[in-house]
């Protein structure tokens, strides 16, 4: 009896002992090797929910413009925060039973997903329900569920924000309080218009912010001395990106393409994005090797699924690899966040100068709606 024990105790250590060894062969660490993986940021989920009926062109440019420079007002919060971002168009496209509502993207951290959707974006004749878009957007995205996170909906329109008959815009934000997410409200006309107070009458159901804005004359961009730098530096960044999986080239694409459709749009447009590629938010865990090792996922990452360069590597040089691009992409980082300092300086002097001022602008309503919001969730600033 006690031969036979001992027997299948030796068979045990064997069989662990192998399984073990498979799996160092097909992974390249384990997930808790890098202690990077255990810091714990705070989520912020945002949606915008867009008007896309046929007098909203303004509007949509403006979020195609100043999407990133929102992102940079988030990457501003402390404790740093782990961003999602969700888009939902409303006004346009789809049916009355749907109440003309599409969930364009659900929330992600693939901020370039989000944006070449807003380059996608059409404006058509169409019914705003400003009830519809909220309710969707409360029950049908994936939304953090930590007590904690900052969850957040700005809808922008510019029609009467009572027209659904169907839900009204109260209650739809009534629910979205009790799920613990701010609904904001941006009126895109006249602040002492009738319309408006329907609009500031929804958000402060739900204790949300409100603002009216000039959607088509509102946006401010400015182009700066340091701009072409900035450009050239966010070029750079990519490349120390490490793509990994059958489809990790297509998103590695994707990024190039945004800082294409960035820099089209306005010079002021690349630089906002090329400081939010260089903040804490920018993360492609997903695909990137640099960014997977940082969140503690490289264990998961199978031999077959790494690029052909590092296949043939040992573990250590894998590693040494990976330190480089990630110092790479910290010291151009560096080089970006200096200069976008210098900039923003230019910009607020220019921008006084021309007498100009953002209180109309899109972003600024959202990022005060951000500020004031993430301050009451413990963030600071």
């Amino acid at each position: 009896m006690r031969k036979t024990l001992l027997v299948l105790t030796i068979a045990c250590v064997m069989v662990t002992a192998a399984i073990a060894a498979n799996r160092s062969s097909r992974n390249v660490l384990p997930s808790s090797q890098d202690p990077r993986a255990q810091q714990q940021s705070r989520q912020v989920d945002l949606v915008i929910a867009l008007d896309t009926s046929g007098s909203m062109e303004g509007l949509i440019n403006a979020a195609r413009q100043k999407l990133w420079d929102i992102v940079n007002e988030v990457a501003r919060a402390k404790p740093t925060p782990r961003l999602r971002v969700g888009l939902v168009t409303f006004g346009s496209q789809g049916t009355e039973d749907d109440g003309y509502v599409i969930v364009r993207n659900d929330l992600t951290s693939d901020l370039d997903s989000i944006y070449s959707k807003l380059f996608e974006l059409t404006t058509w004749g169409g019914t705003e329900y400003v009830g519809r878009v909220v309710r969707r957007a409360t029950r049908e995205l994936s939304w953090d569920k930590n007590p904690d996170s900052l969850r957040q909906i700005f809808v922008a329109g510019n029609e009467s924000a009572d027209q659904d008959r169907a839900v009204r815009a109260s209650d739809a934000v009534a629910d979205a309080q009790k799920r613990g997410i701010f609904v904001n409200t941006i009126y895109c006309g006249t602040a002492g218009s009738s319309e408006a107070a329907g609009w500031l009458a929804v958000a402060n159901t739900g204790h949300g912010m409100y603002a009216s804005i000039d959607h088509n004359n509102g946006t401010i961009n400015v182009a700066t001395p340091y701009d072409t730098k900035i450009a050239t530096l966010s070029a750079r960044l990519n490349s120390t990106y490490v793509a990994y999986g059958i489809r990790g080239r297509v998103p590695q694409e994707k990024q190039k393409a945004q800082d294409v459709n960035a820099q089209r749009t306005h010079s002021a447009v690349a630089a906002a994005r090329a400081q939010a590629k260089a903040s804490s938010v920018y993360q492609n865990a997903d695909w990137d090797l640099v960014d997977a090792r940082k969140e503690g996922k490289l264990g998961a990452v199978a031999e077959a699924e790494l690029p052909a360069e590092l296949r043939g590597m040992s573990g250590k040089d894998r590693e040494a690899y990976l330190d480089k691009m990630e110092q790479t992409r910290k010291a151009i980082s560096g080089e970006i966040a200096e200069l976008s300092k210098k900039r923003q300086t230019y910009v607020a002097t220019e921008t006084s100068k021309r007498g100009g001022s953002a209180g109309k602008a899109f972003d600024e309503a959202i990022k005060k709606g951000i500020r004031k919001q993430a301050v009451a969730k413990g963030f600071r600033f």
